[in-house]
């Protein structure tokens, strides 16, 4: 008997900014993806009220922060693009 693995698309549900060093996604399957805030120097730029404006894209499969301009992929992040 054999199986097949179950193929999950990696969705973001939240985003935080922990210590304020740090992006934190958490997926919707439950895995967190934690950067530094410095790969992303518009994010690092931004005031704390403009990194809280974000909307997730495409259900999920990116976020977008309308104020600075920024979008990142769940994928290349989990790449570590």
């Amino acid at each position: 008997m054999s199986t097949s693995p179950v193929k999950v698309e990696p969705l973001a549900v939240n985003v935080s900014f922990p210590y304020g060093s740090s992006l934190l996604v958490r997926l919707a399957d439950g895995r967190e993806i934690s950067v530094p805030l410095l790969w992303f120097p518009r994010l690092a730029g931004a005031t704390a009220e403009e990194r809280a404006d974000y909307s997730l894209i495409g259900g999920g499969i990116g976020i977008y922060w309308p104020r600075i301009d920024e979008d990142l992929s769940v994928a290349g992040l989990l790449r570590g693009d």
